[in-house]
């Protein structure tokens, strides 16, 4: 309905969106916003940071290697860390792949726990309860709209949900390294004026990063857990 319209660009929120835009016109502007790894999302082979079609916009990415020094600066002893993702998000299946990459060569054994959709997922997230010493959640959309399977069944287990972004981490995780969606938002806005004033086009915008990460923690399920937060860390509001 968008290309019907014959709109002057579409502004996709998400994965899914995007890849519906991008597959939808190969000539309107489509800049997303809150997609981890357009690489990745758009199937693209050698991604440089440009995806250099009609597709632009900004990432929700946080350093995937800070988050794996996360895991460790509150969890010094973990040995065994399980990778819980839905295995439908390719955007997933990359930030674990990360996470596991910089783990490992920190000593620490990793394994993943893919659940396919809701039907499977409370008994992954009992397995990797059961086999971890603490899970790392990606910026999952499935996770995201399910938390609270994984906080039913970690917070009685004891154990610590570190995960890729605010939202999940607010409803079942203990420390996340949150970027602002607001930033976000503006900058991908602040791409859009400069398209529409015909200053830039799509094809030449890199893809945008948010400005700078926020360590933020849980407080209430830290105190469940009996964790004190680390220092300087923020409680989430």
């Amino acid at each position: 309905s968008l290309i019907s319209a014959k709109v002057d660009l579409i502004m996709a929120n998400a994965t899914p969106a995007v890849v519906a835009a991008a597959n939808a016109t190969k000539t309107i502007p489509v800049l997303g916003t809150s997609v981890t790894e357009y690489g990745v999302a758009l199937g693209l082979e050698n991604f440089n940071g440009t995806v250099g079609t009609n597709v632009s916009g900004t990432s929700d990415l946080a350093s995937l290697e800070k988050q794996a020094d996360m895991i460790l600066e509150w969890k010094s002893d973990a040995k065994n860390v399980g990778l819980l993702f839905c295995s439908a998000e390719a955007n997933s299946q990359y930030q674990v792949d990360e996470v596991q990459k910089y783990l490992e060569a920190k000593g620490v054994t990793c394994k993943q726990f893919p659940f396919t959709d809701t039907n499977d997922m409370s008994a992954i997230v009992r397995d990797a309860a059961d086999w971890s010493d603490a899970i790392y959640v990606p910026t999952d959309n499935t996770v995201a709209d399910n938390a609270g399977i994984v906080d039913g069944i970690c917070r009685p287990a004891k154990i610590p949900v570190f995960a890729g972004e605010e939202g999940i981490c607010k409803k079942c995780g203990v420390a996340t390294l949150s970027i602002s969606y607001y930033e976000l938002g503006e900058a991908t806005g602040k791409m859009a004026v400069k398209i529409l004033k015909g200053e830039a086009t799509a094809a030449e915008m890199p893809i945008e990063y948010a400005p700078s990460e926020t360590p933020k923690y849980n407080a209430e399920i830290c105190e469940a857990l009996g964790i004190t937060p680390v220092e300087g860390y923020a409680p989430i509001a």
